[in-house]
């Protein structure tokens, strides 16, 4: 099940807020609590059921070690042995299922052997509900949250707006809200701005990103035959499709979790307006930049074991990063490139030479397309020949810009260019400056019923074309 689907939007969510808001009502809220985990598992389970149980199980041993932190159980084991303990087995539980083919793959080729695969499936989502309970437990050992009741606890995990793709969330800013009795009440404000968030995020995910993954895909399958300018439209198609892919889902993440009042962190913040990588990594993927920057960065020293110490801790952290993306080389590259460009950045910055803001800009947007090359490329080699191919200037050809088309010679096939991709772009800017304004003093007005229509018809038009399918990019992590 889809946010961007008929079930989704027309059945599940509606049926989901009713239903909870009248178990409130009378005073049901334990009852309530219980309604939000199974309806949260159904939406996990409708996958893949043979997942739930390693979801299940993953709860169970993270609360389980919880209660260790807390003595609960037992005050004769040291909290550090319990923690460590702790982490090494969720790490272990992750990379079973999403590393064990991979690293059977490196072995069969360093060492030519012949290992045969494991049948693992990695599961949906393992990557953000194993994060966000390796936070929790930290935290825990810490003693920056408590421990909270087995109910409370399962739906900080499991509840569905933010299970697939987060944002990666907290105990401290979350557990409260789900205890609390104001989010038990409807909340019309709440309500209002939830379903525009949610409208906001659909016609980021359904017209913008769906419309630039058919040039990123289509690019990306051709790589060999596409010219220098086909080369770039695929790739400011892919840095733009997985931006609006990625942030509409965080979008509608929040507005649903609104709808219940349940206030969900930010995620992005105007990330190709970056003037250099820190700064866009401030922007991007927000509340995953600051798990690393406080489970791995600072736990390694941060900047307080010297200057040489603070490059490697940067260094590692990206190249974590990119592991926590994704079993295959292309992902650990691209952590690779976004280390050693944070650490040029930092070295650059202590020359004091201030460069013109746009230069700064463009310096940073080029390098982010260009290491989503290795993010979006099905191998090193292809994301290598797409980067020679952009670079390629002895292979220009421009297309029929003018007249709106362009052809990927390979397939023979054109495609209306909407027109070009500057369009796009530049509703891109647009969209988000506006919206993000409007959505600080959020006040319901009817204006903003004739916004969530407009939105709402345009989501519904691509919708119910017959050949409509489109998951989200961040699933696959």
């Amino acid at each position: 099940m889809l946010f961007n689907s008929y079930q989704f939007l027309l059945i599940f969510l509606p049926i989901v807020l009713i239903v909870y808001f009248l178990l409130n009502k009378f005073r049901l809220t334990k009852i309530s609590t219980i309604w939000l985990i199974v309806v949260s598992l159904y939406f996990y389970a409708s996958w893949n059921f043979k997942f739930l149980w390693i979801i299940l199980a993953s709860i169970l041993f993270n609360y389980f070690t919880g209660l260790l932190l807390t003595g609960k159980i037992c005050h004769r084991i040291n909290n550090k042995i319990i923690l460590t303990i702790g982490i090494i087995i969720n790490i272990l539980f992750l990379g079973y299922y999403k590393y064990t083919n991979f690293l059977i793959e490196n072995i069969n080729g360093i060492f030519h052997q012949n290992f045969n695969y494991m049948h693992v499936i990695m599961p949906l989502a393992i990557s953000f509900f194993t994060f966000q309970q390796i936070a929790y437990i930290v935290d825990i050992y810490k003693q920056k949250i408590k421990q909270p009741d087995f109910l409370t606890y399962t739906l900080f995990i499991t509840f569905f707006p933010r299970l697939m793709q987060g944002p990666i969330t907290r105990g401290e800013e979350m557990l409260p809200q789900f205890l609390s009795l104001r989010t038990k009440v409807i909340n019309w404000k709440n309500l209002s701005l939830g379903l525009f968030l949610l409208t906001v995020g659909l016609f980021k995910k359904v017209v913008f990103a769906d419309m630039l993954s058919k040039w990123a895909v289509a690019g990306l399958s051709q790589i060999d035959s596409l010219t220098m300018i086909e080369s770039w439209i695929t790739v400011l198609s892919y840095t733009f499709q997985i931006y609006f892919d990625f942030s509409g889902y965080t979008d509608m993440a929040i507005g649903i979790a609104l709808m219940f009042n349940i206030n969900v962190p930010q995620n992005f913040n105007n990330p190709y307006i970056a003037l250099d990588i820190q700064d866009f990594w401030r922007r991007w993927h927000i509340t995953l930049s600051r798990c690393l920057k406080d489970y791995v960065y600072i736990p390694l020293g941060g900047n307080r074991k010297g200057t040489f110490r603070t490059y490697c801790n940067i260094f590692w952290v990206f190249l974590i990063c990119g592991i926590w993306h994704g079993a295959s080389w292309t992902y650990i590259v691209w952590g690779i490139m976004h280390g050693i460009a944070s650490i040029i950045n930092r070295l650059y910055k202590l020359l004091n030479i201030e460069m013109p803001k746009f230069a700064a800009w463009l310096i940073t947007f080029v390098f982010v397309n260009i290491s989503w090359i290795y993010f979006s490329a099905s191998s090193i080699s292809s994301a290598n020949k797409l980067l020679l191919s952009c670079l390629n200037i002895l292979n220009f050809d421009l297309p029929k810009i003018y007249g709106f088309d362009m052809r990927f010679r390979a397939s023979g096939h054109s495609w209306e260019i909407y027109p070009l991709i500057i369009i796009p772009i530049m509703i891109f800017f647009i969209f988000n400056n506006f919206f993000r304004d409007k959505l600080t003093n959020f006040k319901p007005k009817p204006v903003y019923t004739f916004y969530i229509v407009f939105m709402m018809l345009a989501v519904f038009y691509n919708l119910v074309k017959p050949d409509y399918s489109s998951t989200f990019i961040y699933f696959q992590f």
